[in-house]
């Protein structure tokens, strides 16, 4: 009886360790890399590439934005919201993609504006991490078998304010986008209506008022888009970690397709 336990112990524990070890980590599978700008000055990012890549293919690019408590020089924090939804094994088959993790300095933001206030203005230039991240992005299509017509990105809290600010930036580049609890200006409404977005945003977030969604998400409606958009009823900040778990989520976001 008792080599039964221990034999029956045993193959759990190794069955844990292949499961584990099939899942992974973030940061055992995600290749830590640093872009150095024209400007000599560096952007950390963790970069995925397709579980199985053919020979010939192109596959989507999926743009990740962490948020505010993420930021830093360790090329690892921005990893630990969101980004091991896009990991797990059958989600990789199902969706082989590429995905690049940027990280925003400490002191610096994807968007230089108050996440406070009830609305602002994009700024006229792109914030300094933003700024790198825009020199890559081509880089990136150039170097890798990457299709341009499926292009995603998405951000969560200061990396939603920063999903929104780069799609107003360049539309062009975009298949879809998924900007959660962010904010917006407006104005840019009309630059992106024509592009597929869904919007997440929490009922009671206190943090990024979920007026700024609401209010973007009107102006998309009043400049003819067909914006998607998901409250979570209750819910305060974190309204990210349902959003990525969902597979409904993944499905629309490689469903898209310029």
């Amino acid at each position: 009886m008792l080599k039964l336990l221990l034999l029956t112990l045993i193959i759990s524990l190794f069955v844990f360790a292949a499961t584990g070890l099939a899942q992974g980590k973030p940061t055992d599978i995600l290749q830590k890399k640093v872009y150095v700008g024209t400007k000599n000055v560096k952007l950390p990012y963790r970069w995925l590439e397709p579980l199985e890549a053919k020979s010939g293919e192109k596959y989507p690019l999926v743009i990740f934005l962490h948020g505010a408590g993420e930021r830093g020089d360790d090329n690892q924090k921005q990893l630990v919201h969101g980004v091991g939804d896009f990991l797990k094994p059958e989600r990789r088959k199902q969706n082989p993609c590429f995905l690049i993790a940027p990280q925003c300095p400490a002191g610096k933001k994807w968007v230089e504006v108050d996440w406070s206030a009830a609305s602002h203005t994009m700024p006229a230039t792109p914030s300094d991490p933003m700024g790198l991240l825009i020199e890559l992005l081509p880089k990136l299509l150039k170097d890798f078998p990457i299709d341009p017509k499926r292009v995603y990105v998405t951000g969560l809290s200061m990396g939603g304010y920063g999903t929104w600010d780069l799609v107003a930036r360049h539309p062009e580049w975009f298949a879809a986008a998924a900007p959660i609890c962010g904010g917006a200006d407006e104005a840019t409404a009309d630059k992106i209506k024509d592009l597929p977005i869904w919007v997440f945003h929490g009922e009671v977030d206190t943090v990024v008022k979920p007026e700024r969604s609401r209010n973007m998400v009107e102006a998309l409606k009043k400049a003819g888009g067909k914006p998607q958009y998901t409250e979570y009823p209750k819910v305060s900040h974190n309204s990210w970690s349902a959003t990525y778990a969902n597979q409904k989520f993944h499905d629309w976001l490689f469903q898209q397709k310029k």
